[in-house]
Order: C-alpha cells, then structure tokens, then sequence
C-alpha cells in the first residue's frame, strides 16, 4: 500500500483520517498558491503575457480596454494547478486509483489549457484549433473512464458502471448489465460528463474571481459527496451508492479548495490576474471526475448550475446566430449580458457592476450546492 507522503514518513494515527488530511491539503495549496502566485506574476508581467481582448460583441473589447483588463497577466491558472497537485501529492493515497485518475486528468487537461494559452499569446495570437482542444480532452476523459471500468471490471464492482437517478431512493440505470454496449454508454456519457464541465468552467472564466468562486462552492459540496460515498456506515443510511475509493477524493478536493482560495486572493477584482485555460478546463475536469466517482454525475448539473448556464448560452447563442444571424441574448455568457445591459434577454437596463455579477453567481452558487446536499435526506 503506497499511503500519501506525510502518512508514510509520520506514523501518526492522526492523518489516517480523511477530514484531517482533507482540512492540510486546503491548507497547503492554499499557502503554496500565496506563495507562488506573487512570483508567476510578476513574470508574467515582465514577458507582458497578456490575452487578448475578446467577447461577443466589439463593446466587451472596449470595456475591457477602458477597465485596464487588456494588460492583465493571464495563465494564472498554471500555479493554481501546480499548488493543487502538490497538496494532492502529500496529502492523498497515491495507491487510490480515482486519486491517480484524479491527477492524470488534471495533468492532461491542464497541458492542453497550457498550450493553448500559450498558442494565443504568441506572434500568430491563435491558440490550438477546437477540434485539437477536444481532442486533448476526449483523451482526459475516455482515459479515465476507460481505467476506472478496468477498475471496475477486474474487481467485481460492477455498481461503479451504474448511473444513479437523484431523488429515488435505490434507483439505478445498471449499465454493467448490458455488456459491451453497457460499457460503450458508460464511456460516452462520462466524456460528456468531463468534457461538458470542462468546457463549462473555462466558459464562465469571465469576470474577476467568478470561476474561482464558484469552483470553491461547487468543489466543498462534491468533497461532502465524496467522503460519505466512501463512507460504508453513512452511505447506506443516506441511500446512496458506497464507492470506497471515493472518500479519498475527498482529499483531492480540499486541495481543489484550497488552490482556488489562494488564486483568489489574486483574482478578487480589481484582478492581478486571470486564470487562463491553463487552470479554467483542468478545474472543470476535476469537478466532474469528483462527481464521477462519487456517482453523482446526475446531480453535478445542480452542484455547477452557473457553469452550465454560462455554457448553455453561449451554446445557443452560437448555434441560433449561425442559422438565424440574430441573437438570442444580449450578449453571451450571460455575465457580460448583464454587465453590458443589465438583462440577458432585453437591453436598456441599469447595467450590474462586475462584482455585482460575482457576489450575485456565489450566492446562487451556494444556494445550489446546498440544495445538492439536501437530495441526501430526499432519497
């Protein structure tokens, strides 16, 4: 058995236990954030590594040029995921196959975010080609979904490859019994699970400190799931699946926490910097392999509502302006609609202040991830 680093130096009963490795992986990555953070941007700044303005329409150029935002430092994201995975590290059982799932996929995608960060900020200013960042994260996703149905196959725990419905108690899609077609379905719906999140989170990367915080929410919430599905006593009672692997993802996520908080430190408006697709589709992948493994993929829609609705209307946005040249709203994602014209739909309105936006998407952030929690009793 290969425990995290701290567990197999200091024989202390103390950090077997996952609350308290939970509570120092926050920690850690949140002082190795802080720490980092000044550094990598004053770099950043030195090599005037900043992105280019861009949005819907030709006034977000503008506002982001009156607000200073044009010469903000991106990549930000790059010491908020190297924070994380050194607290994960540390501080987790590296012999826990979601763990080491956990740090491919956030690796993998945060190469991809990387390159393509790095791509738009170079002479050409063009980042890598949608259909090569998909293909990056197909690979993250299919990866990982692929090993944990090996996981799941060579150990008998079929249930791993089961979709569980909220709200009804014992009820299950059971996707093991179908065969190869079960494990098809199985693959499909988890790369549309990771790569939809991961898509959803670099989409709401928008405003100062709105990713970041919303993704502390979410993330507290997923790591509650995580640790009492790995909990063989508490997931009975509460009528949901127990996977044992998944309390230690737990862990993981107080990383996730904590790498967030001390990136936030630097993002909170006015921001120093911004997180870039170096940290925005990694986090989101991370999210939805959390919910994967805690089997709660059909409730991650609730956990990330504001990802899904920032996602949802540039989706339809897009799609309605290519086939009608007209606009649904005002201006997609939603945040820059109401930062414009302070409405989604109809313009003319009192226009929100940008931290107006990011306080208001906290709350509704919280108030989702609390309804999340409140399906346990429901079932």
């Amino acid at each position: 058995m290969l425990p995290g680093i701290f567990d197999d130096l200091l024989s202390v009963q103390l950090f077997g236990y996952i609350s308290f490795r939970m509570a120092m992986a926050a920690l850690t990555a949140f002082a190795l954030a802080l720490l980092c953070g000044g550094p990598v941007i004053r770099w950043l700044t030195s090599r005037k590594l900043q992105e280019a303005a861009k949005g819907d329409l030709a006034l977000l150029d503008e506002l982001s040029k009156r607000t200073g935002k044009a010469n903000t430092p991106t990549m930000g994201g790059s010491f908020l995921v190297g924070s994380l995975l050194a607290s994960v590290v540390l501080w987790a059982r590296l012999d826990n196959i979601a763990v080491v799932l956990a740090i491919l996929v956030v690796a993998i995608l945060g190469a991809v975010g990387f390159i393509d960060d790095a791509g738009k900020l170079s002479s050409a200013k063009k980042g890598i080609s949608p259909r090569a960042k998909l293909a990056g994260q197909s690979i993250a996703a299919l990866f990982a979904a692929g090993t944990f149905a090996w996981y799941a196959s060579i150990g008998d725990r079929h249930a791993l490859l089961d979709v569980f419905p909220p709200l009804f108690k014992d009820a299950r899609i059971g996707l093991a019994t179908m065969g190869v077609l079960g494990v098809c379905a199985y693959l499909a719906f988890q790369w549309f699970v990771v790569v939809g999140t991961s898509n959803a989170c670099n989409i709401t990367d928008g405003l100062d400190g709105l990713a970041a915080g919303c993704m502390i929410i979410a993330g507290l919430a997923l790591s509650v799931f995580c640790y009492i599905t790995g909990r063989a006593d508490w997931a009975p009672y509460l009528g949901i699946p127990h996977v044992a692997a998944a309390g230690e993802m737990a862990v993981v996520g107080g990383a996730l926490i904590g790498g967030c908080m001390g990136f936030l430190w630097f993002n909170a408006h006015p921001a120093r910097v911004f997180m870039g697709d170096s940290g925005s589709l990694p986090l989101g992948g991370l999210l939805a392999w959390m919910a994967v493994v805690a089997k709660q993929e059909l409730v991650l829609p609730l956990i990330g509502l504001v990802f899904f609705i920032e996602m949802g209307s540039s989706f339809l946005q897009t799609q309605w302006y290519k086939r009608t040249k007209t606009r649904i709203f005002t201006c997609a994602p939603v945040h820059h609609g109401l930062q414009l014209h302070g409405g989604i739909f109809k313009k003319g309105g009192e226009p929100w202040h940008e931290t107006q936006i990011v306080t208001r998407a906290w709350i509704v952030a919280a108030i989702c991830a609390m309804a999340s929690l409140a399906l346990l009793k429901v079932r």
